[in-house]
């Protein structure tokens, strides 16, 4: 078994498909439920498999979010890519070191329906992703005085 992706509930199929486009994702197909529901599957370039389903259900009116602390989206440039989100007209949160200055660099994120994304880019020759070593205390970092607390 393994975890196919999360799907969010959106209020604007359109106006979240942009957001998601700016930040990098791509629309790899749409569906249509027999209701007014309408569902796109999105995925990152390089990936092949989907990543992010985003759900309208067509029902008027705002989105509550819940349940979801954020999603994290792995980038290779942090600065550039926050660089990208605010030409494009997106406000990205400070970056920030949870792990310490060795570990991971993060900025957040809001989109149009008030879900958190988390831009994660992992320090030089770490793996792609969160791997069960990162929390292995032999292999750990522990974290150092400048590290920060994400709050949202």
């Amino acid at each position: 078994m393994k975890v196919l992706f999360p799907a969010l509930r959106v209020a604007h199929l359109d106006t979240s498909l942009a957001f998601y486009r700016s930040v990098g994702f791509e629309v790899v197909g749409q569906v249509g439920g027999g209701d007014s529901t309408r569902m796109a599957m999105l995925a990152l370039p390089d990936e092949n498999e989907v990543s992010l389903e985003l759900v309208c259900s067509g029902a008027p009116g705002p989105v509550a979010p819940g349940g979801l602390d954020h999603l994290a989206v792995q980038v290779d440039d942090l600065a550039a890519t926050r660089a990208d989100l605010a030409a494009a007209g997106i406000d990205v949160g400070p970056v920030e070191a949870p792990g310490g200055l060795d570990g991971p660099h993060t900025a957040s994120l809001v989109d149009p329906d008030g879900y958190h994304l988390e831009l994660v880019q992992w320090p030089p020759g770490h793996p792609t992703g969160m791997m069960r070593a990162d929390f292995e205390p032999a292999t750990r970092t522990p974290p150092t005085d400048n590290t920060t607390e994400v709050t949202r």
